[in-house]
């Protein structure tokens, strides 16, 4: 009977653990607390501020803490929400996005790719995050290049990359340094394939990468092909049921 209780209770703790995944990692500034919401939709907590990264449906936002900085990478709906970005705004709500993205929120203040902020402890580096071949015809590209923003958060010494939607660009390989955590996208036909993503990978080598925006991809490919790299790879559950 005890035994079942044990085993009961363990199961519990690991559907809980599963149902919300979030991350603690610990910096000098203290614990950094990052969960995935769904797709891109991303919360992060430190120092008693929280930081929403592409709030957008079907994320759940109802009893989240309202956010104090909310960072969008483009004006795809599944990065910008509008009725996302109210129902987590409170007074005094920040928001950083891409241009595209203040011509439609007219509340946030751009960021483009080069440019750093630093707010409330945190360092925000916007990064590229463009396509080089894929597009909706010939001639185009579902992200241009210089449009959208991927983002290095740095927080404690430590180093955070949210690559936004993006193939494995130049950019990617030569500028990031020092990543401790990488949050990286994969997915056909928007951004890139998880071959192509672990090539990118390994090219820039962070600590840890956390797939995510991985919808309909096989991440057992990710995953292999990084063995051996000495780079950790931790999956997430970024599409809730229920």
């Amino acid at each position: 009977m005890k035994l079942l209780l044990i085993l009961i209770g363990v199961l519990a703790v690991t559907t809980l653990a599963g149902a919300t995944d979030t991350q603690i990692f610990s910096t000098s500034a203290g614990p950094v607390k990052i969960t995935p919401l769904y797709h891109a939709s991303t919360l992060i907590e430190a120092g008693g501020k929280t930081i929403y990264l592409d709030p957008a449906k079907p994320a759940k936002l109802s009893g989240l803490p309202k956010a104090d900085l909310i960072l969008i990478t483009h004006i795809h709906p599944d990065h910008m929400d509008p009725d996302s970005i109210k129902e987590i705004s409170k007074a005094g709500t920040e928001i950083l996005a891409a241009q595209s993205v203040v011509d439609t929120v007219t509340s946030a203040k751009p960021v483009s790719n080069g440019e750093t902020k630093n707010w409330q402890g945190w360092t925000i580096e916007a990064v590229p995050a463009y396509n080089l071949k894929r597009g909706p015809a010939p001639g185009q590209l579902f992200h241009p290049k210089g449009r959208d923003n991927g983002y290095v958060l740095t927080y404690g010494g430590k180093r955070f990359y949210f690559s936004g939607d993006t193939e494995d660009v130049p950019e990617m390989r030569a500028a990031l340094k020092d990543i401790d955590v990488a949050f990286v996208c994969m997915n056909l036909p928007y951004t890139m394939p998880p071959e192509e993503a672990a090539e990118a990978v390994k090219a820039f080598h962070p600590k840890i990468v956390i797939p995510y925006h991985y919808r309909g991809s096989d991440l057992k490919i990710f995953q292999k092909a990084l063995e051996g790299t000495g780079i950790e790879v931790r999956l997430l559950n970024w599409y809730p049921q229920g």
